[in-house]
């Protein structure tokens, strides 16, 4: 395959599109529309997202050191989209949204009760990078919808539709195609087929 060489840029995609939940006071309750949200450890389990400075909800988190990470489905996708073209200083997107604020259990921060799964984050870490901050934290809760569990306990996502950004359009999260693990198994396992 041939390939053409452009300058550094940031061309990583799919990413998650995500609900960041900020404030710590119903009356300051906000979100914010993410696309640069990342795993980055297993133990102890953290987190990263990457706020512009002047975004409203930069200031709210620097401040309270919490914040929520709120997976979304395709369904949700409008909602998404409006919570990161408008500002909280002039908005309140839950109620312009129709997205239910609920308090963390460990954290002040709103989850989205609408969202199927919600990580409770510590900000341990802040690095300004540039056009971006940083926000390094630790994982203290996750609230998942019972509906994405099965009866063994298994955390099923790939049922409630997941959102992913690339490159300016938003996406349905597709079908498996694979397990981690599956190529070096003794015994093949099923195919698993979309």
């Amino acid at each position: 395959m041939k390939k053409l060489i452009w300058p550094g840029s940031t061309q990583l995609a799919p990413v998650p599109a995500v609900l960041v939940g900020c404030g710590t006071e119903p009356d300051s309750y906000n979100l914010i529309t993410v696309a640069w949200a990342g795993t980055v450890c297993s133990k102890p389990p953290m987190v990263s997202i990457s706020i512009r400075p002047e975004r409203y909800s930069y200031a709210l988190i620097r401040e309270s050191g919490e914040f929520t990470v709120n997976l979304t489905t395709a369904e949700q996708i409008r909602a998404v989209d409006y919570c990161g073209v408008v500002s909280g200083r002039d908005h309140d997107k839950f109620k312009e949204t129709h997205l239910t604020p609920l308090r963390g259990s460990k954290v002040a921060a709103p989850l989205v009760v609408e969202s199927p799964l919600g990580l409770e984050c510590r900000v341990v870490q802040t690095l300004e990078l540039g056009s971006h901050t940083l926000f390094l934290a630790e994982i203290v809760a996750v609230q998942v919808s019972e509906e994405f569990v099965n009866a063994s306990g298994r955390l099923e996502l790939e049922k409630a539709g997941l959102a992913a950004y690339i490159h300016g359009h938003y996406h349905r999260v597709g079908g498996a195609i694979g397990h981690f693990g599956y190529s070096v198994r003794k015994k093949p396992g099923p195919v698993v087929r979309r």
